[in-house]
């Protein structure tokens, strides 16, 4: 087998520490002589797999206690309704970063007041817009933001002003690639696809007295937050084996690694190497506003889209896959999340340069 290495926006490789466990462990999980796709959600087996990732979990970002931790379904798509099914009331303040902020805010506004504080698409959102509180509507319930872009490769590095207001965050992209203060934050969500697992995970983790500020009459328990939090987050049957595979990645960022101070250090020396690269290159260019770039999704472009193609075809023959931007930027785009090693990017950057040495 050849092994490549998975440039993936999502789903994203994941660490091979993992990928091992899980296939040690696919005929009998934790001595149970069965597989964790077997097993009933209800069981003691099952339930010590799921209360063991919340504890990981809350260990590793320092969750305060007067949060809840929820494993959901629906991905981050879902959540773009049920964030203001549950809590707008007034309104909301949303800040348009991207792709996924657009979809956020075409669900709000079925549902409820939306207000654009502020939007960097007429840039072709390559820069994340720095606010002030007069920016916010003053009735709205909670300003909404998409934390780390992974179309356009931007990130917050500084959380906008939200005085009097809720503060809502989408970190799929960026859930667990460093340490934060949850605190900051009344919800956070994320699908797990990108750091911390595979596909079909949603996780959320809930500031508890949100819960007294809900709407009334949310058209079903499978769309409110306290149907989750009532009922362990098994309400209906969960995603098992995601939320296992979950757990495992929980393990490896706490034992292996060695928790996320360590985590952000890779990552931060990952994204170095690549963007001194870029910025010293003559072919290659990244369109963002440098205090405001991803450490986890590295667009970048030659100039010319014929070579773009070219260079995603030969990057694949290298065995350097999933590297073709989004439609909406063109280019490449280089996703080097949690799982992806050092030895990736050195690979990816090795390349780079004998392209450019060829066709620059």
């Amino acid at each position: 087998m050849n092994k490549v290495y998975n440039f993936s926006a999502g789903p994203a490789c994941m660490p091979e520490w993992v990928l091992q466990k899980a296939a040690d462990e696919m005929l009998n999980a934790n001595q149970s002589g069965m597989s964790v796709m077997e097993m009933s959600h209800r069981s003691s087996d099952f339930e010590k797999i799921l209360g063991d990732a919340k504890d990981r979990l809350r260990r590793l970002m320092n969750i305060p206690e007067d949060y809840e931790i929820l494993f959901l379904q629906g991905g981050g798509s879902l959540q773009f309704s049920m964030v203001p099914m549950n809590f707008n009331k007034n309104g909301a303040d949303i800040i348009n970063t991207g792709q996924w902020t657009k979809k956020a805010i075409a669900e709000t506004k079925k549902l409820g007041k939306t207000h654009i504080a502020a939007s960097s698409a007429d840039d072709n959102f390559t820069f994340i817009p720095k606010i002030t509180q007069d920016d916010l509507d003053p009735d709205t319930d909670y300003v909404y933001i998409c934390e780390n872009n992974t179309i356009y490769g931007t990130k917050y590095k500084n959380l906008p002003p939200h005085e009097g207001k809720r503060l809502i965050a989408d970190l799929s992209s960026c859930i667990c690639t460093e340490p934060i203060n949850v605190a900051d934050y009344d919800m956070i969500f994320a699908g797990a696809q990108k750091n911390l697992g595979p596909a079909g995970v949603t996780i959320v983790i809930l500031k508890k007295d949100m819960l007294e500020q809900q709407n009334e009459n949310i058209p079903s328990a499978m769309l409110d937050y306290k149907t989750y939090v009532d009922n362990n987050s098994m309400y209906n049957t969960p995603p098992t084996y995601g939320i296992y595979m979950v757990g495992l990645t929980l393990e490896w960022l706490e034992d292996v690694i060695g928790g996320l101070e360590e985590m952000e250090k890779i990552n931060h020396k990952k994204a170095n190497m690549l963007y001194d690269y870029i910025d010293q290159s003559k072919l290659y260019s990244n369109p963002v506003n440098p205090q405001d770039r991803s450490y986890v999704n590295i667009p970048f472009v030659t100039g010319n889209p014929d070579l773009d193609k070219k260079f995603v075809a030969e990057a694949k023959e290298r065995g350097l896959v999933n590297i073709k931007g989004h439609r909406t930027v063109g280019g490449m785009r280089a996703s080097i999340y949690n799982a992806m090693p050092v030895e990736g990017v050195e690979a990816l950057i090795d390349f780079m340069k004998e392209f450019e040495e060829k066709y620059a």
